[in-house]
Formats: C-alpha cells, sequence, structure tokens
C-alpha cells in the first residue's frame, strides 16, 4: 500500500504542476517574451535540469541499486534515458521554446503570401501532422518526467531514516526542475493553439489535460513500486538513472543550440546556466541527510513487509 506521505506529497506537487502548466500557457499574455529573455530562461532551466541529472539521479540510483555492478547498471539506463529521448526528439521534433523575432516573422508572412495555392493542401497537411508530433512527443516527455518523479521520491524516502521522513519533500530537486520546465512546455502548445482555430475555453481544456499527465504518471509509478513483484531498489534505481540520461539529453537540446549558432549574450547566458548549476546544488542541501550506504534494498524489503 502506498505510503501516506508519498501520497500527500504528490498531491501537493501535482497541484503546483498544475496551476504551473496553467499559468504557463498565459505567460505570452502577460509578459513580453523576447529572444534574449526566452533564452536567459532556458539557460538557467537547463543548468538545473543538468546539475539534477549529475548531483542527484545519477548518485541515488547507485545508491538505491545496491549492488556490485551498480554503476554499470545506472551508466546502462542513463544510456538508455538520453537515446530515448534523443529519439523522441528526432522523430516528433516537439522541444523548441524560442520565440522568433519580429523580422523573421514579417519575413516568413511574406514567404507565405507568395507561395502559390497548389501548396495549400500539403502545408495544411503537415500543420496537422506537425500537431500530432508536437502531441505525442510532449505527452511521451511528461509521461517520463512523471516516472522521473516517482522514482525519485520513492528513493529518497527509502534512503531517508525513519526519523527524518516526517515533513520532508522527498524528490523536491526533481519536482522544481519539472516545475520551472513544464510552463515552457505549455507555452509551446499554447502558441501553437493560438495559431489555429480553437477557442478559449477549448485551449484551457487542452492545457489542463497535459498539466495533469505528469501527476497521473508519477502516481501510476508510485503504485506500482509497491504492486510489481521485482520493484526493489533495482527497478527505482534503474528508473533514476533513465530519468538521469532523459534530463540530460533535455537540458543539453536547450543549451546546445545556442552554443553552436549564436555568439550573442555570451556571458548573460553562461551566468544563467551557472545559477542554475548552483540552485541544483542548493536544493539538494536543502534535502536531509540519506543513508548513503549498502541499506537501499534492506530498506524497500522493511517497508514492503509493513505495508502488506
Amino acid at each position: 500500500m502506498l505510503d501516506s506521505q508519498l501520497f500527500y506529497i504528490l498531491c501537493a506537487y501535482s497541484i503546483i504542476l498544475v496551476i504551473a502548466v496553467l499559468l504557463g500557457g498565459q505567460l505570452s499574455h502577460w509578459l513580453t517574451l523576447t529572444h534574449k529573455r526566452m533564452q536567459l530562461v532556458m539557460s538557467f532551466v537547463s543548468g538545473l535540469m543538468l546539475g539534477i541529472a549529475i548531483f542527484h539521479l545519477l548518485p541515488h540510483a547507485i545508491y538505491t541499486i545496491d549492488a556490485a555492478n551498480a554503476v554499470d547498471i545506472a551508466a546502462r539506463w542513463t544510456m538508455a534515458g538520453l537515446l530515448t529521448m534523443f529519439l523522441l526528439l528526432r522523430l516528433f521534433h516537439f522541444h523548441h521554446h524560442d520565440i522568433t523575432d519580429d523580422a523573421h516573422d514579417a519575413q516568413y508572412v511574406e514567404l507565405s503570401q507568395d507561395a502559390s495555392h497548389h501548396y495549400e493542401a500539403d502545408k495544411g497537411y503537415a500543420h496537422i501532422a506537425g500537431w500530432l508530433g508536437i502531441a505525442l512527443g510532449l505527452t511521451i516527455h511528461t509521461i517520463i518526467d512523471g516516472v522521473a518523479l516517482a522514482a525519485s521520491m520513492q528513493a529518497d524516502f527509502l534512503l531517508l531514516d525513519s526519523s527524518a521522513r516526517v515533513l520532508s519533500f522527498v524528490g523536491l530537486g526533481v519536482f522544481v526542475a519539472i516545475l520551472l520546465h513544464k510552463p515552457l512546455d505549455a507555452l509551446t502548445i499554447s502558441t501553437m493553439m493560438s495559431r489555429g482555430d480553437l477557442g478559449k475555453k477549448q485551449q484551457r481544456l487542452v492545457l489542463l489535460g497535459f498539466a495533469l499527465i505528469c501527476p497521473i504518471s508519477a502516481s501510476l509509478m508510485l503504485w506500482s513500486f509497491d504492486f510489481v513483484a521485482n520493484a526493489n531498489g533495482v527497478f527505482i534505481g534503474s528508473a533514476l538513472a533513465f530519468s538521469a540520461g532523459v534530463f540530460l539529453c533535455i537540458s543539453l537540446s536547450d543549451l546546445l543550440p545556442e552554443v553552436h549558432f549564436h555568439s550573442h549574450d555570451r556571458l548573460s547566458m553562461t551566468l544563467a546556466l551557472l545559477l542554475g548549476i548552483c540552485f541544483s546544488l542548493l536544493l539538494i542541501n536543502l534535502e536531509p541527510d540519506h543513508r548513503h550506504t549498502a541499506v537501499a534494498n534492506q530498506a524497500y524489503m522493511h517497508h514492503h513487509v509493513e505495508h502488506e
């Protein structure tokens, strides 16, 4: 049976995530989002996700697996997560948070007006296909976020001393990383919908549905840790390592285009990146001390027996 503290913490996280996504979809109406501002935000969030992957998810995966070959298992699952997200990005092209400059918008409109009517049907088909790809890609991406959150919460809970579990916000670092990244995804969806024929009410329903995906997947994953027969330290640790690979791929996919193709604002974006990494260290230091010894599987078995 799912521990009541984990359930209440997940409920709190879920409410905050839903609110963040719904507000993220309205960002463009409240703020002037220039290219530079978006890149600064992306650099900070990328640094945060990079730090959470390296400083939190990977070490905790190794601690939780608690086996002689724990490092090898974690490395393989990290690569699996990175390649999975890379292939999703390659197939569906859903991870795009940039703000197009006005000059580029004007050029696009002019080229669109000059295009022949012969290509209108193909463009419409491409638009629908693009929408489906983005929707599917973001859905899978958000489900994986839910898996990462659930695995982090469960691992933190098992690695904490029983006296430290009370009022401990387990999985805090992963939660904050997802919390700051989801509004960017919501902004992508909102921008896409604003170019279509959906009304305001329909747009809100779409955003609400998107906002609920992560909490639902996290809930199902937490329940699976209790009910799947082999949901031991290896199972949870592998999920953590897989999530670390996903976080690495997401953060680098935001950072690398700027590194390679843009020479502007290098200093400010580098500082934002470093601030994000420092923030990840701060979040980790705010967590209670963990039992980073060979006790993860024993803790799981004891916890599992208590609830049978």
